[in-house]
């Protein structure tokens, strides 16, 4: 049951990323969170930062879709102002969005990197596809209420845990 809460790798945060590890690997696609992921929660516009890094993304041709259990106005404002595609409302760790998101991208599961802050959403619905999972620290505490009782419920699962280098946790 643990093994599934497992991150395949846990960075600092996005920018923290090797993506010619991730390439090489033969990653073509992140399905990336958004709050507290790529921007802090509920925070309206991208930083200068994440432009900078979607652009080296874009460089290594790797496709990019939000997955957000956000609502869809939030959702697809933010995905217009850093052109990347977005599915809101997505209800993770459900399979459904994840799979839409790979559609999106043309990707198959081997091919696909999930990117958040969360364990019981990012992490376990990408697992639930045997995607590559990176769990990456939240970008501050302000948070949605629900989102507090469950981070409660992570620590207490995966105590101590402390961010990678970009290596593997799993095989």
């Amino acid at each position: 049951m643990i093994d599934i809460l497992q991150p395949r790798l846990f960075v600092q945060s996005i920018y923290d990323i090797d993506l010619s590890r991730l390439t090489a690997r033969g990653v073509k696609g992140l399905i990336l969170d958004l709050d507290n992921t790529l921007v802090g929660w509920n925070q309206p516009n991208a930083s200068e930062e994440l432009m900078d890094w979607l652009m080296r993304v874009r460089q290594y041709e790797l496709q990019t879709c939000i997955v957000s259990n956000n609502l869809s106005d939030r959702v697809e404002s933010f995905s217009r102002e850093v052109g990347v595609m977005a599915i809101a409302k997505a209800a993770k760790p459900r399979r459904r969005a994840f799979r839409q998101a790979m559609r999106k991208m043309g990707t198959h599961h081997r091919e696909t990197a999930v990117v958040g802050d969360q364990v019981f959403t990012d992490i376990l619905g990408g697992n639930r596809l045997n995607l590559f999972t990176i769990l990456v620290r939240p970008m501050n505490e302000r948070e949605y209420w629900a989102t507090k009782v469950v981070r409660r419920v992570e620590r207490m699962l995966l105590p101590d845990r402390e961010p990678l280098s970009m290596t593997d946790n799993r095989s």
